[in-house]
């Protein structure tokens, strides 16, 4: 059986690489995608999604919606410096006219999430990859329709481990606490995939030489130049490693045996001090599961198996 999935993303180079594993994944039929301001502004977000879905050239098109371009609390903030201007790195992607490979939902994304969740009640699973704005704002509106979500993916957050935006917090938790706050409290069923267990998944320049190089397509090219690896001196000219945060939200979705969980309560710094947006173990509390190892190299071979 198809897992039926939603996901909510802020296209970066991430983002971009999970949306590809998803789409490539017979586990998964990804009804929808769902836009949030994060890496880029809402507006470049949405272009993203568009030119990512015209290199998948999906058999089933998805709806395709723009949700909120700015968070419930705090200032707006970017992450050029990681995915470039445009949030696809260096990678060029057309889109041809007249080729459109998605549908366009009327409404915003907050209506969408519902419908779905309305729609195909305990069967939908949503993927967030980008800040959970978007998750908030539809347990704000609709929490019994929310419930109804057979389960959820959640890139975020830096539980036993330093941020990566400031030495305490995780870059979508920081980019909107308030909503990472209601959405772990919600009491949805929760996986979370935290930079603790993101940080042990990477594409490094030998595994981009040995493993990626030789498969000569749209989606290795795709990789190559997304993550500015260069070809002549093999290394990346921008970091030591890529890291796979976003494309390991996916791959708990589609096999939850390569992660260790532990249930804990996690509490969501929202005032704006030095700990903003820290997430940290908390005695009370609803708790989720909290991804916190994974087999490295069995999510690398499912990656892998994504670009073929």
């Amino acid at each position: 059986m198809e897992k039926k999935v939603i996901i909510d993303c802020d296209i970066g180079v991430d983002d971009a690489l999970a949306l590809i594993l998803a789409f490539h994944s017979p586990e998964l039929e990804v009804k929808a995608i769902t836009g949030v301001n994060g890496n880029v502004p809402l507006d470049q977000v949405f272009e993203n999604i568009q030119k990512v879905l015209s290199l998948i050239r999906p058999q089933h098109k998805p709806l395709i919606a723009k949700g909120a371009d700015h968070p419930l609390k705090g200032k707006t903030i970017y992450a050029h410096s990681v995915h470039g201007k445009s949030g696809l790195g260096e990678a060029k992607i057309e889109v041809k006219e007249g080729e459109e490979w998605w549908k366009i939902f009327p409404e915003g994304a907050d209506d969408l999430i519902i419908k779905m969740a309305h729609r195909y009640p305990y069967e939908m699973t949503l993927i967030a990859t980008g800040p959970l704005t978007n998750l908030a704002l539809t347990l704000q509106r609709d929490p019994k329709g929310m419930s109804k979500l057979k389960e959820v993916s959640i890139m975020g957050g830096a539980v036993r481990t330093k941020g990566n935006i400031t030495p305490h917090a995780e870059f979508n938790i920081f980019s909107d606490p308030l909503a990472a706050k209601i959405v772990f409290e919600s009491g949805l069923p929760i996986t979370l995939v935290p930079l603790d267990v993101t940080h042990q998944v990477s594409l490094s320049s030998q595994w981009i030489e040995d493993k990626i190089k030789p498969l000569r397509n749209p989606f290795s090219q795709f990789v190559i130049e997304a993550t500015a690896y260069d070809t002549m001196t093999k290394r990346f000219r921008n970091n030591e490693l890529i890291y796979l945060h976003d494309p390991l939200a996916v791959g708990v979705v589609i096999n939850p045996d390569l992660v260790r969980k532990e249930r804990l309560a996690i509490h969501v710094e929202t005032e704006e001090e030095e700990h903003y947006g820290q997430t940290s173990e908390i005695e009370e509390g609803p708790k989720v599961e909290v991804c916190l190892g994974v087999e490295a190299e069995k999510f690398l071979d499912l990656f892998l198996t994504g670009l073929r």
